[in-house]
């Protein structure tokens, strides 16, 4: 089993348990993984990925898991509100406990080694996305909210 292990995106100095990029340096120059960097080609990152990993402590709802979903690609991601609430346990993906690293370890070996359960929970988080986060439906429920807040005032 051999994996590329991909890290787009920077770190946040202004959080006090975001990586340096001083660690993220030295994990390149072993081999551990790659940095791409800030990418606004996010389609064509998500093409290239064959799962996509989020290891959050704590989140918003994660743009990268809905743009994860449409293009069919299995996740993993942390148990935190946000990251759970854009997939289905075990159905689109994999929920780790947060801190765990050997579960995160676990859950990605599992997909690696599983290209057949990694490629169905593609196909069913795209299938989530087309269901429950297409852009007509976010906006109806939007106005759906600020109807009801007229109403009440």
């Amino acid at each position: 089993m051999s994996a590329r292990f991909c890290l787009v995106g920077a770190v946040d100095p202004a959080n006090p348990s975001s990586l340096t990029n001083a660690e993220l340096a030295e994990w390149a120059r072993e081999g551990v993984v790659e940095l791409w960097g800030n990418r606004s080609d996010m389609p064509e990152v998500l093409k290239e990925a064959y799962l996509v990993v989020l290891s959050s402590y704590r989140e918003g709802l994660p743009k990268v898991l809905l743009e994860a979903a449409p293009c069919g690609r299995a996740v993993i991601t942390t148990e935190v509100q946000g990251c759970r609430d854009a997939i289905v346990s075990g159905d689109t993906g994999i929920l780790v406990p947060v801190r765990d690293a050997e579960a995160l370890a676990r859950a990605i070996g599992e997909l690696i080694k599983d290209p057949i359960r990694c490629q169905a929970m593609g196909i069913a988080g795209r299938a989530l996305a087309e269901r429950e986060f297409d852009i007509r439906q976010v906006v109806a429920a939007h106005l759906r909210i600020y109807q009801e807040l007229i109403d009440k005032s």
